[in-house]
């Protein structure tokens, strides 16, 4: 009789865990199904900074919302492995939206993969970002996505940071703590104009060694002209300091090194490092932001690589004389207005290329509505130091355009 009781219990028992099994995977089905459980590829987006909601949470339009969700399913069509993706950040504020517009129309127009804009901006930019970049042409479109977020600094020395320099530039710094998502990105200043492929750039990554977590140029190659070594009153990087207009960042690598500094005895983490390296320093540093990142690759250079000026090329490397090797052997590949040269009269070759890709059309041709407009304008400009060297301005666009013009008629 106890023979019998057992086996009954034993079949009991496994009926129950029979049971309990085909529960759990008919569980599992139905969450996969509505969609609450793990997905497998698309992808997302970052999400807008701030974590509270502000202004730009709250008052911009639905449709801006719509578009952020939209942008998720976009990257990944056939819904399988992502597609190969750069990613490219901008500060605006003030007065920059025009020339922020540029700058993005200049490299969605060659870029090759897909790219995909991080836009920090003024809450009150947002919406007119939203209308006019939707407003592009579908086959403009097709190439990137974008996410507009407000700017956003710590709440402790949030006025401190945004005043320093000019308005919001300092955001640049608070970029890995910000996009916790996004391995790496290039930041351009908004005065940043691409005569060719941002492709180019991005594969300066693929160069990076086991501990360079970024990439700048040189603020100049003749020490008798420059700025840090004749008047900066804090350490800077290398011979001639750095310019931060155009920076490659490593974030993955950046949110983990502990940095050396001279303010303590052991390294200290990027989010540990800025505000103490800002009150030590606030009194004797002139470029605000990019000082203190002269003074963080000082002590550590081990962390940069360093690229050629042609790839951040200033007035300062022609309105003294033609000083940038590179760019005089093989072209200009991106241009950088500082000085507020794109709206003056100061520099009429930079003001010459930025005005050109302004104007410019999508969809129409572009060696003669781009090209041609703009070798007319440089001939005018023959006067300047820099306009006697306008063959470099057009050097390295003219073979972009020329390959964007082959790929439209291609395609038609």
């Amino acid at each position: 009789m106890q023979r019998y009781i057992r086996a009954l219990m034993l079949c009991t028992v496994f009926a129950v865990l029979s049971g309990l099994y085909v529960y759990i995977k008919l569980l599992y089905s139905d969450v996969m199904l509505t969609g609450y459980g793990p997905k497998r590829g698309g992808f997302i987006p970052p999400k807008v900074s701030g974590g509270r909601r502000d202004k730009s949470q709250s008052e911009i339009p639905q449709r801006y919302h719509r578009y952020i969700m939209r942008q998720r399913g976009q990257l990944d069509p056939g819904g399988g492995r992502p597609e190969p993706v750069m990613h490219l950040a901008v500060v605006a504020c003030g007065d920059r939206q025009e020339e922020t517009l540029t700058m993005i129309k200049s490299a969605v127009l060659f870029c090759i993969k897909r790219l995909y804009l991080h836009i920090f901006a003024e809450d009150q930019l947002h919406a007119s970002f939203v209308e006019v970049l939707d407003s592009w042409p579908g086959f403009i479109r097709s190439k990137f996505n974008y996410t507009v977020y407000s700017i956003s600094f710590p709440n402790d020395n949030a006025a401190e940071w945004k005043k320093l320099f000019k308005p919001c530039a300092s955001q640049r710094l608070f970029l890995p703590l910000i996009l916790k998502d996004v391995d790496s990105v290039v930041y351009v200043d908004s005065d940043i104009l691409f005569l060719q492929p941002v492709d180019h750039l991005w594969t300066f990554f693929s160069q990076f060694n086991s501990s360079q977590l970024a990439a700048m140029a040189p603020e100049h190659e003749e020490p008798r002209i420059a700025w840090y070594n004749r008047f900066a009153r804090h350490p800077f990087y290398g011979r001639t300091g750095i310019n931060s207009g155009v920076m490659l960042m490593n974030m993955t690598r950046m949110r983990s090194v502990f940095f050396m500094n001279d303010m303590t005895p052991v390294g200290l983490r990027w989010e540990e490092l800025l505000m103490p390296l800002l009150q030590k320093y606030k009194l004797n540093i002139t470029w605000g932001d990019q000082d203190l990142l002269n003074i963080i690759f000082h002590y550590n250079p081990e962390c940069l690589l360093e690229f050629p000026c042609q790839w951040n090329y200033r007035p300062d490397h022609c309105i003294y004389g033609s000083n940038c090797a590179s760019a005089e052997e093989d072209g200009i590949y991106i241009l950088h207005g500082n000085r507020g040269v794109y709206h003056d009269r100061k520099q009429p070759a930079f003001r010459a290329v930025y005005e050109a890709i302004q104007k410019y059309s999508f969809g129409s041709d572009p060696i003669k509505h781009l090209l041609d407009p703009l070798e007319e304008e440089l001939l005018k400009a023959t006067h300047t130091y820099c306009g006697k060297t306008h063959r470099l301005f057009t050097m390295r666009l003219s073979q972009s355009l020329t390959h964007l013009n082959k790929t439209a008629q291609h395609e038609r």
